[in-house]
């Protein structure tokens, strides 16, 4: 009887840490989607990323 009990607690603890990470990854989503429509719109802060053409490190020769 034991036995059946742990293995009901431990499938609902699964059941709810599942629920808990699709949650998370759907404020995520939620999250980027956003982001690029503010992107879209022009805007919010702008890119993080630096002038496009420069390269990061000078070349060897």
């Amino acid at each position: 009887m034991y036995e059946y009990e742990i293995h009901k607690y431990r499938s609902a603890e699964l059941i709810r840490e599942a629920e808990q990470e699709h949650q998370a990854s759907e404020a995520v989503r939620l999250e980027r989607a956003a982001r690029r429509g503010a992107a879209a719109r022009g805007a919010g802060p702008e890119s993080h990323s630096r002038d496009p053409r420069r390269h990061r490190f000078a070349r060897a020769v």
